[in-house]
């Protein structure tokens, strides 16, 4: 109903792929808090994974956004959170607003190269003092005749200390709240620029993180995407793909964990039976199950909308919400059922359970998918 031969033959090279370049390296990427960016986006560009839905223009496929869903699905079975975390960022978070409103110039010198795995891109919109609240920014970008000199930070930057550029909201203007915003891309070996801090986290330890810093930086005008005043427009836009895909790709992980709990509970003997057999053990997962399939249908719902051209802001707001919560009664009950083999972290359970607390939390926390439900829903405010 959904994906046709052509998506399903994607989906298994992708498989592949998670099976032979990430899963035999994940200890070994945990263990060092980071993965190999350049090398592995290289690979992955070559197989035509990173710009699936892309114009042909710039070296995408020009395909149809049910490819972007069959990558997020497949890295999301991966063996750890944060390396598809990481690849997700640069295929749907930091180069949708780019590939859709930047100049054919712009497009040309960090979209092609992106989606050929030559440049690892990055999107910068927290700071220390704003995250949730995207109208709160304080990075500043002030024109200086052809350039704009850009001076503050960013906070909890996916890929922060391997991005070659990045996509960075910025004020340009001294309008208040969300007003007088512009996204610009930020070439990461421009002076100024600073890897402040690498963060160390309770998860997705593979996944490099940073705080970052921008003192009297300069890039060309030319490097704003869209209008000048637009940023935050475009990157709410932009936020609907990225709320999507990391819904799509909580899905993946969750059924790798229940399958991987029902597997362990037959096979686990306590009182002359296996764990399987008891009631309440079955029955919880089952409803695990029905739950997840219940989402991936939401999830699918989104992308048949997102493709007709329709606003989903109300139905992603749904999914992400869902998504962040049930991925932590998935790793909660989960490990529960392990007992103690659960809380060891040379289980994968213990690293799923540390990963999956993130999704409440990126990419806007499950108060403000709250909030954007309740409005459009007409209980508050007005939907802007």
């Amino acid at each position: 109903m959904y994906f046709n031969p052509d998506h399903e033959m994607f989906r298994q090279t992708i498989r592949r792929f998670v099976e032979r370049e990430i899963n035999p390296f994940v200890e070994q990427w945990e263990h060092e808090r980071c993965f190999p960016g350049h090398a592995l986006f290289k690979k992955l560009g070559e197989l035509g994974a990173l710009g699936v839905s892309y114009p042909e223009a710039y070296g995408g496929a020009g395909l149809d956004y049910w490819y972007n869903v069959v990558l997020a699905e497949e890295v999301g079975r991966a063996d750890c959170g944060g390396v598809p975390m990481a690849i997700l960022v640069h295929t749907d978070m930091a180069t949708p607003a780019l590939a859709e409103f930047g100049s054919d110039e712009l497009c040309q010198r960090f979209l092609a190269p992106a989606i050929r795995g030559e440049l690892i891109a990055a999107v910068a919109i927290s700071e220390p003092d704003a995250g949730s609240d995207v109208a709160s920014i304080r990075t500043r970008a002030v024109r200086d005749g052809d350039e704009y000199v850009i001076n503050g930070s960013k906070m909890w930057i996916t890929n922060g200390t391997q991005a070659d550029f990045i996509t960075l909201l910025a004020r340009t203007s001294d309008e208040a709240g969300f007003k007088g915003m512009s996204l610009i891309i930020v070439p990461t070996n421009t002076p100024g620029f600073h890897v402040s801090k690498k963060l160390e986290k309770l998860g997705n330890h593979s996944s490099d993180t940073a705080l970052l810093a921008f003192d009297d930086l300069r890039v060309p005008v030319a490097n704003r995407i869209g209008e000048e005043g637009q940023g935050f427009v475009l990157q709410m836009q932009q936020f609907q793909k990225e709320r999507l895909i990391g819904s799509v790709s909580a899905v993946a992980g969750m059924e790798r964990i229940v399958a991987m709990t029902i597997n362990y509970c037959r096979e686990r003997q306590t009182f002359g039976k296996a764990l399987i057999d008891n009631q309440y053990i079955h029955f919880r997962l089952a409803e695990l199950l029905t739950e997840i399939e219940a989402l991936r249908q939401l999830n699918y719902h989104c992308t048949r909308l997102l493709i007709a051209g329709h606003d989903i802001t109300k139905e992603v707001s749904m999914a992400k919400l869902k998504a962040g919560r049930l991925v932590r009664e998935v790793a909660d009950s989960c490990l529960q059922f392990h007992g103690g083999m659960g809380y060891v972290e040379e289980y994968p359970l213990a690293r799923y359970f540390r990963d999956s607390r993130l999704l409440s939390i990126g990419g806007g926390a499950d108060e403000i998918m709250l909030g954007i439900i309740a409005k459009y829903a007409g209980m508050i405010g007005k939907r802007r």
